[in-house]
């Protein structure tokens, strides 16, 4: 699918309050329990930090397709507690820590992930961020290589016991 296939497939905005469930019922499908975000944890992040949440919408189906999430700070090393603690989040901070991006099954392979991924760092870019961050396993390293990020050698992160590599930005 082309760039511009996508574009007319999709749409693409901050998530709404109504959306959570399905949200959450979404990443307990693309994440093992070890990895998923816990539910009491979406919701907050949903209700604290909607604009930093973007949704891609199958304009045919009227659901969600993907998701990435994320949340603002000043720092510049990725840790464990972005994922539990919204009260890390700093509206005025310059990195976006991306906690997630979730693409429902039947949707892979077609580019979403990376119009999405694309999408949000305009977003950021928009919203004067400089730095964006996230952690991945080995075997999506060449995925987000792909969409411009940098891998910086493995994490001090240990979210569900795995080890995970920190991937960089800069906007």
């Amino acid at each position: 699918m082309t760039k511009n296939e996508v574009r007319l497939r999709y749409s693409f905005r901050c998530i709404t309050e109504k959306e959570t469930e399905e949200a959450i019922a979404i990443e307990q499908i693309c994440f093992p329990p070890n990895e998923a975000c816990s539910a009491k944890s979406m919701r907050t992040r949903i209700l604290a930090v909607p604009e930093l949440f973007l949704v891609a919408i199958d304009e045919k189906l009227g659901k969600i397709a993907g998701f990435l999430n994320g949340i603002a700070t000043n720092e510049t090393v990725f840790r464990d507690e972005f994922f539990s603690d919204i009260s890390l989040y700093d509206p005025e901070g310059q990195t976006l820590m991306i906690l997630g991006l979730d693409v429902i099954p039947e949707y892979r392979g077609q580019g979403l992930a990376t119009a999405i991924m694309s999408e949000y760092l305009e977003r950021a870019a928009k919203m004067e961020k400089k730095l964006v961050l996230l952690t991945c396993l080995e075997d999506k390293v060449n995925m987000y290589k792909k969409m411009g990020f940098q891998d910086k050698g493995m994490s001090g992160s240990t979210w569900g016991g795995e080890q995970w590599h920190e991937m960089s930005y800069e906007l």
